[in-house]
């Protein structure tokens, strides 16, 4: 099984975006023999805050984690399952793809989970659409529309019924979707050739000419953009991506990231260190990391 990941690399010529088409560096666990160690989270996938609870939950290449501590968290479930695309849509109710743990697969059996729904924190999931084809990368909620990359097909899918059904839009080298409720039609997209918007819901897309070099990207209420650049600097736009300015930096690179809200910032750095800000990315204090 081959687990697909996405990274950003660092070219001599200075901090470039890319989309890694090798694996996460990370290979799952051999059916079989002596009990494996605790491997811990694994590449971070997705990060996202329980409004049920107010708990931070960590998805990742070997399950899906609660922070229970600054130094500890729980692994949900028991479950080694790699998380795509994982998203906190409403209280207890989490989205994700991905691929299956090792012990869940057959002979024969494709290695993508399609869609899948949990509601109960992620104890139980439930297979939504795409099962055995889908690899949903990024998975974004906007309002009464639902969109995700696949990276099988490479393109922006949609649907208006939750992800039962979807509509394949264009092809693009997406790292991360940003669409929010205010203009549900409008998407965008971080790309290793800058931020690209779509307003016909990812059918066509366009360059956001003025908008700095972005691995991620959050669309929130009344025009607000954020998102953390290469350069680890976080930054904003006040009129959907018309103009930006920097707040705070990162101490590196994000490979995971998300706005809970204006001012509540998440983001992971390749060791699996969880950052939180609470001043809308001026600063930042650990949320998460390991002990030792």
């Amino acid at each position: 099984m081959t687990y697909m990941g996405r990274r950003l690399r660092t070219g001599a010529a200075g901090i470039v975006l890319g989309l890694a088409l090798a694996s996460c560096g990370q290979a799952p666990p051999e059916l079989g023999g002596a009990p494996e160690p605790d491997l811990g989270v694994g590449h971070v996938h997705g990060l996202g805050v329980d409004p049920a609870d107010g708990a931070l939950y960590v998805a990742g290449h070997y399950g899906l984690f609660k922070v229970t501590s600054p130094t500890a968290m729980a692994q949900v479930a028991d479950r080694d399952q790699d998380h795509m695309g994982f998203t906190i849509a409403g209280p207890k109710t989490f989205l994700a793809s991905g691929h299956p743990s090792a012990e869940d697969v057959s002979p024969g059996l494709p290695p993508h989970l399609g869609l899948i729904k949990s509601t109960d924190a992620g104890i139980t999931w439930k297979t939504i659409s795409g099962n055995g084809s889908a690899d949903f990368h990024s998975i974004q909620p906007a309002g009464d529309i639902l969109y995700a990359f696949d990276s099988q097909t490479s393109k922006i899918w949609r649907s208006l019924d939750g992800g039962a059904t979807w509509t394949q839009g264009t092809e693009e080298k997406v790292i991360d979707l940003g669409a929010g409720a205010d203009e549900s039609s409008r998407v965008y997209v971080t790309t290793p050739d800058g931020l690209k918007i779509s307003e016909d819901g990812g059918v066509n897309f366009t360059d956001v000419v003025k908008a700095p070099l972005l691995s991620h990207v959050d669309v929130l209420s009344g025009g607000l953009l954020v998102g953390p650049g290469a350069d680890g600097k976080i930054h904003t736009s006040q009129d959907d991506g018309k103009t930006w300015s920097a707040a705070g930096a990162l101490p590196g690179q994000a490979v995971a990231f998300t706005a809970v809200d204006r001012q509540r910032l998440l983001a992971a750095l390749e060791d699996g260190t969880v950052l939180e800000s609470k001043d809308g990315g001026k600063t930042f204090d650990t949320a998460f990391r390991a002990a030792g």
